[in-house]
């Protein structure tokens, strides 16, 4: 029969290809079986390690190799022959294999042979499988092997006795979450950069040589806040990721972290910082008002967070139907302005926007405002003072010659005493023989009170008190009219009498009222008065009333005033 070895070439031919494996090399050759580099060799090495495989021509490995070569599996069938490329005894022959890999995190792994006729495996020169004997089929075997962390090497030993030549060894971790937790390693290598033009993060990092590796998880924070996953919920396969981190102007933290077929997932990689790009504006000012004062109108507003400046914007409401346009009046760091520029009596709107350090300006803040009138008005001219013996002292001046005046204070002695919206005042709460002075201010509608007037001042003379009321007065009816006498009064300053008729008028509710009016004058030494009234029958009163120097005199209604009531002689009228 004719030798084959159909696994072995094609394993070795494959690996050729893929990354320069050596063929069968001459015993006296030194050989080293590595695995090609890059990414390359790490995918090579997570599934198919370089075995470095001796040949023996006898069953106790001594002497030197026949042959050494690099396989990329131990999957051989001789048949009844011998392994191509070498010249070997049909029977008695053995091969041994060995490599040395990283098994990353270790954990759970499924050790798997099939052989005909001898096989044994070490892990670190320790036997985990031995089936060593000449059988006539093929004999199988796996066992579970709990493999540390790190490098350790495999070691195969076969062995041909007699008869049909077969042999297969491989190994695997075991996926099975309740099988597997050992978590993958941290990936190596990890970087991040940044794009300013696409606003993008871009990480990559080093394979990972976990064999049971699913792939890949990306996170990402601020410094201040926990890991938020952003690579979503399938693992990445490659070794790169991009992002979009918020356009803040803030540093952003990356890891990666890989993720086993369990589900288990290492701690994370190497932080990688970017700075993404501030394009977010800040938040609009809020709390804004605005206070109106002589010097202009004050805004303020509560600060905004990650602002450098403020923007002031502002128009003016029209009084008309000519509309006016907004401009822009001022850029403070401050949360406040003032706004000196206003007209009085004009309303405002102003707006406020805040803007952070890239430039980015945020939605506006708007209220409104009115600029009062602060101007005084001009103050009143012309003012006189002059004493009226029966009113008192009457202060006149020529009004101001501002158009929104809305009263005038007049003061005295140089205090306030009382407001007029006249252009004249009669002060009657004066005493006897004292010098008033007087001074006046006009007042507008917004409450602005011009300089004060010159002065002017009167003195009271005389008095301001009527004389008493006449005592002993008598009414005598007569056929020539009423006679009427009294005492006499003696006020020094007494200057005549006035003589009063009253007279009885229904008042339409079956009452009536007494309506009095004057009838004569008389001479201060006057005693009595004959009033030629008609002799009627008329009942009427009469008042007699003392008149000073100062033409001081009772009030008709005054309650002092003695009246006399009388019937004149005659019939009543029937009418």
């Amino acid at each position: 029969m004719t030798p084959h070895r159909l696994g072995a070439l094609a394993t070795t031919a494959a690996l050729a290809a893929a990354g320069g494996l050596l063929t069968a090399t001459p015993a006296s050759a030194a050989v080293s079986c590595t695995s090609p580099a890059g990414a390359a060799a790490a995918a090579v090495h997570r599934t198919s390690p370089v075995w470095t495989a001796q040949y023996f021509a006898n069953t106790s490995f001594s002497g030197t190799p026949r042959l050494t070569a690099c396989d990329g599996a131990i999957a051989e069938n001789y048949g009844t022959g011998d392994p191509a490329g070498v010249t070997l005894p049909h029977d008695n022959f053995s091969v041994r294999w060995s490599v040395t890999r990283d098994f990353g995190s270790g954990g759970p792994f499924a050790f798997s042979a099939a052989t005909q006729d001898g096989i044994r495996v070490y892990l670190d020169g320790v036997r985990v499988i031995d089936l060593w004997r000449n059988v006539s089929t093929t004999q199988t075997r796996t066992v579970d092997v709990a493999v540390p962390a790190g490098r350790h090497t495999l070691r195969v030993e076969y062995v041909a006795f007699t008869g049909t030549a077969n042999v297969a060894f491989s190994y695997a971790p075991r996926t099975s979450p309740a099988v597997d937790t050992v978590a993958p390693r941290a990936p190596l290598g990890a970087s991040a950069t940044y794009d300013r033009a696409t606003d993008r993060a871009t990480l990559r990092w080093a394979p990972n040589t976990e064999m049971d590796l699913a792939g890949y998880r990306v996170y990402r924070r601020l410094a201040t806040t926990a890991w938020t996953r952003v690579s979503g919920d399938t693992p990445v396969t490659g070794r790169s990721f991009s992002d979009s981190p918020p356009t803040t102007g803030e540093s952003f933290l990356y890891e990666v972290r890989a993720v086993d077929k369990a589900g288990n997932e290492s701690a994370g990689s190497v932080d990688g910082t970017v700075t993404s790009t501030d394009r977010t504006a800040p938040a609009a000012p809020d709390g804004l008002t605005a206070t109106d004062r002589q010097a202009g109108v004050t805004l303020a507003w509560r600060a905004v967070p990650g602002a450098s400046t403020y923007t002031v914007f502002r128009r003016r409401v029209p009084d008309t139907d000519v509309p006016t346009s907004e401009e822009r009046v001022a850029t403070v760091t401050s949360p406040t302005w003032t706004d000196s520029a206003v007209t009085e009596r004009a309303e405002y709107t102003y707006w406020v926007a805040a803007v952070d350090a890239a430039g980015n300006t945020s939605p506006r803040t708007w209220v409104a405002a009115t600029h009062r009138d602060y101007t005084t008005p001009a103050a009143p001219t012309g003012l006189t003072a002059v004493f009226q013996p029966r009113n008192g002292v009457v202060v006149s001046w020529t009004p101001s010659t501002s158009k929104d005046v809305a009263r005038y204070r007049v003061y005295r002695f140089g205090e306030l005493y009382t407001e007029t919206g006249y252009s004249s005042y009669t002060d009657m709460s004066v005493g006897h023989g004292t010098t008033y002075t007087y001074t006046v201010t006009a007042v507008d509608e917004a409450g602005n009170e011009s300089p004060v007037s010159g002065a002017a001042s009167a003195t009271t003379h005389g008095d301001l008190v009527a004389p008493a009321a006449v005592t002993g007065l008598k009414a005598t009816p007569r056929e020539d009219g009423v006679l009427l006498e009294w005492e006499p009064n003696t006020e020094p300053d007494l200057k005549r009498y006035e003589v009063f008729k009253a007279v009885r008028h229904e008042d339409g509710e079956g009452g009536y009222v007494w309506l009095a009016h004057r009838v004569e004058y008389l001479a201060e030494d006057a005693t009595s008065f004959l009033h030629g009234s008609a002799a009627d029958g008329e009942t009427v009163m009469y008042g007699v009333f003392a008149v000073d120097d100062w033409n001081n005199v009772l009030r008709v209604e005054d309650e002092t005033v003695n009246w006399v009531e009388v019937t004149e002689l005659g019939t009543p009228d029937a009418g």
